[in-house]
């Protein structure tokens, strides 16, 4: 387990899709948050948002869909490493790369833009680990539906725009029509973009939105263990 670990690391950090995943945020953050007053609390929770968006929909299903594509999956059902062990290793670093996208990310705002950063921790850190479960869900369905990885790839993409804009990441919420900003808020990039907002802003997230999150965290992962082939 610790060479596969060891080995899927220097393959991730040579995968150009982990550096986008590191910099497209980043470059989001200073470009639009040079601009914006320190007190500013929507920026840097979308920017967050983003940034585990882009590893869940994105990186994580194209990896997994890719594996399979070329048989490794398969291979490893006849040595001594089973595949859901790379399934777990995997999981693994797409979570600590989405954790160092976001630590990245608060470091900058908070240094270098002056940005407010939170004072609650455990509600942050709750919120973190809800989202980040239900878009990695949603990506684990994704691999499990795809054919190949560039099949993959392109339903990442195809889901991660509109799931943006209803998210308010494209769009501020209250410039959006009252039906889409309603809708966005309960999908769950928006549960998580609405949820990291009321932690900024010094409150406790929406105990419902949570729930939100933890239902498409549990549900989408059955259905994407249902349909998952190994081969």
């Amino acid at each position: 387990m610790t060479k596969l670990t060891i080995v899927e690391l220097k393959l991730l950090t040579r995968e150009p899709g982990a550096i986008f995943s590191l910099l497209i945020p980043l470059f989001i953050l200073v470009v639009f948050g040079s601009s914006i007053e320190p007190g500013d609390t929507m920026l840097l929770p979308m920017a967050l948002a983003i940034a585990v968006g882009l590893v869940g929909l994105y990186l994580l299903p194209t990896t997994m869909a890719t594996y399979r594509e070329r048989g490794i999956l398969r291979r490893l059902s006849a040595t001594p490493v089973r595949p859901g062990n790379l399934l777990v290793v995997q999981l693994l670093l797409q979570f600590v790369l989405a954790l160092t996208a976001c630590a990245l990310l608060l470091v900058v705002a908070g240094t270098v833009l002056g940005a407010h950063l939170p004072t609650r921790v455990l509600p942050g850190a709750l919120t973190f680990l809800l989202g980040t479960a239900a878009m990695f869900a949603v990506g684990l369905l994704i691999a499990a539906l795809a054919p190949n990885g560039r099949a993959a790839n392109g339903i990442g993409v195809l889901l991660y725009f509109p799931m943006a804009y209803l998210a308010g990441l494209m769009q501020p919420t209250d410039q959006m029509p009252d039906i889409l900003a309603r809708i966005g808020e309960y999908t769950p990039l928006g549960a998580f973009r609405q949820s990291l907002r009321d932690v900024w802003t010094g409150g406790a997230p929406s105990a419902l939105l949570l729930g939100v999150m933890a239902a498409y965290a549990v549900a989408i992962s059955i259905a994407a263990a249902k349909f998952f082939r190994w081969e």
